[in-house]
Formats: structure tokens, sequence, C-alpha cells
């Protein structure tokens, strides 16, 4: 079938929930509220934080995308985040992340740390938030948002997308994405109108958790991450070489 048909055969396919397929019968719907009782769902269970961000494409820097975490904690130097579209109950699941200490990074060989990023510029200009519940004060919340943000602003990053939502793929494909966190030097098109549409979704503000964070101390980032930033110049075939390579 050539791509034409393809996408001729896609766009005639009933959609529901942004996906291609038929919405769930009666009979799908009972078995999953049956099996949503009686089944153990300990990872699930497991998650801690909610987290929400935009991730980068590593080889395109003018392409971001909202990314929400549901992260937990394996030990006190990894976490693992599953990475959806949104924090809707039909969410699409697009990615993962996982993160380590600045103590397990230091243990990687050289060619895999080229591909784990920093969360310090997201930390401190609002961009990383938890979104707060409805019924928490935000003075409250700040308090244990902060918290979280000490720690996470030591943290090294390293995470795929599956799923291309942003350029409008109704399924997952093609090859995993290297993504990023976004750094001081991007100039991404658009994307702090972008960060303000979120902050008024999630009843956030990226320029007052900037002040409220300014005392958080600042690591020193490895040489090595965020190798594909502006200063450090990296070609966009030797990203592709090191994510192959692992």
């Amino acid at each position: 079938m050539d791509p034409t048909q393809k996408k001729e055969t896609q766009h005639a396919q009933e959609v529901t929930n942004a996906v291609p397929g038929e919405p769930l019968t009666t009979e799908s719907q009972l078995l999953d509220t049956s099996a949503s009782m009686t089944q153990d769902f300990s990872p699930i269970k497991n998650v801690c934080a909610v987290l929400n961000a935009f991730h980068v494409y590593a080889d395109d820097r003018s392409k971001v995308v909202e990314a929400s975490h549901y992260c937990s904690h394996l030990n006190e130097d990894f976490r693992q985040c599953l990475i959806y579209d949104s924090n809707a109950k039909n969410a699409r699941l697009i990615g993962v992340e996982y993160m380590i200490s600045p103590k397990v990074y230091e243990t990687l060989e050289p060619e895999e740390r080229l591909l784990w990023h920093s969360h310090v510029f997201e930390v401190k200009s609002g961009m990383l938030i938890m979104p707060k519940p409805h019924l928490v004060p935000e003075t409250v919340w700040e308090v244990a948002e902060n918290k979280e943000m000490e720690d996470l602003v030591q943290v090294y990053g390293k995470t795929y997308h599956m799923w291309q939502v942003d350029r409008g793929d109704k399924l997952p494909l093609g090859a995993p994405k290297l993504m990023t966190s976004v750094t001081e030097s991007d100039v991404t098109p658009g994307l702090w109108e972008k960060v303000a549409e979120r902050d008024k979704k999630l009843g956030s503000d990226y320029k007052r958790k900037t002040e409220v964070r300014e005392k958080i101390k600042s690591p020193k980032i490895h040489p090595d991450a965020d190798h594909w930033t502006a200063e450090k110049a990296v070609p966009k075939e030797q990203v592709h070489v090191a994510a192959a390579t692992n």
C-alpha cells in the first residue's frame, strides 16, 4: 500500500480519544471496571509526584512539547516517569523519562552521559511545576513544591518520546526521539507563549515561581550534560549516533 492509500485508510477509520479506533463497548467497559477492582496495580500506585514541563527535540530545538510526568522513586538516586500529553483521563502515553542523582550520573560512560539533560533552568525559570490541587492554598503548595524543586534541580534526566503528537500523529509512529529539557540558551519559537497557556490552564504562574525559587541554589552542571545546546554546538548527527549506540 502506497503512502497516499495509507493516509486515506487512516482517515477513514473512526477516531476515539484522538486515536484510530471505535469507542469502548459496554462489555469492554464492564471488563475494565472488574479488572480495576481485582488486579494489583502496585507499580502505578507507587507514583508519588506529578510534574509538568516542556520537552525539546534533541535534534530540532525549534520543536517543543508539553509533558505531564507521573513519577515514582525506585530509590533515593533514581526516579522513573511516565510521560503523557495531558493530565486528562484519556491522555496519551507519549514517552518515558528516567532521573538520576549526580552521584549516579558520574558513574556513566562519557558517551552515555551525552544523552542526559539537566533541570536547572526548568526549575529556576518556573517552567517545571507540580500542578496544584484545587483545594490547597497557593502559599501552602509553594512550600511543598519548592522542597521538591530543591531535589529536582540536582538531577539529570534521560527522555525518549515514542509518540510525536505535536506533528499530529494519531499513532506512535517511527523510531523513538531523544528529548531534552529547555536550557537558557534555547530560543524555541513561541515557547513562553506556550508556557503562559499552560499556566492559565493549570492555575500556575511561571513568573511568580521564578521569584519564589530565587533562593534555590543552582548546582554546577556536568560538562557532558545538555550536549545539544548552542554553546556546545554538537552536530545533529552526533546526537543520532549516541542514541543509536545505546
